[in-house]
């Protein structure tokens, strides 16, 4: 019986696993919102809760432990610097998990995972993304120079070469087809 045997396996070795959980933590840092799945999102959600305890004491030790933990000097001063300040005032429960739904490919469900008092700026809609683009052409048509009367009727007088002939397809190897068909 698995009484009392609250660890979150995930199918991996537990060197594996403490990297993986580690580096999840990372990344929560560093973007402040990560897209993962349900389980990994349950097994991330303790050790990120401890960094931030680790960040609001403050102390040389609590440093140094957090950085034993995710092993990057730059994300461990981020904790310290900006996420565990914004939640002196909570007792804990500074992460939120948000189910997504389930993954196209083999159906795993999915989940964010991100602080609770993050501010974060919203992707835009694809809808926008395409406009963009499209008022990008044209402006980059106006930066090009317009050719001078000059260019035009010289490159109008240059004679055209004659048409090359075709190449002859070839056969492939198999129902005797031919590769132009």
């Amino acid at each position: 019986m698995r009484h009392q045997k609250k660890t979150i396996k995930l199918g991996r070795t537990a060197d594996h696993r403490k990297a993986l959980l580690a580096n999840q933590v990372c990344s929560l840092i560093e973007h402040q919102r990560i897209k993962t799945t349900l389980a990994k999102a349950k097994a991330v959600r303790p050790l990120a809760e401890k960094m931030v305890t680790l960040g609001k004491k403050g102390s040389i030790h609590a440093r140094r432990t957090a950085l034993a933990t995710l092993r990057q000097k730059t994300l461990v001063k981020k904790l310290f610097d900006d996420i565990a300040p914004r939640s002196t005032e909570r007792n804990g429960g500074y992460t939120r998990i948000v189910k997504l739904g389930q993954r196209k490919s083999e159906s795993a469900p999915m989940a964010f995972i991100e602080w609770v008092d993050a501010a974060f700026v919203e992707e835009k809609p694809a809808e926008e993304k395409k406009a963009k683009r499209k008022e990008a052409e044209p402006n980059a048509k106006l930066k090009q120079p317009a050719p001078k009367p000059e260019e035009l009727a010289a490159k109008e007088e240059e004679p055209t070469p004659p048409p090359t002939e075709e190449p002859k397809l070839k056969k492939r190897k198999w129902f005797g087809r031919k590769s132009g068909e």
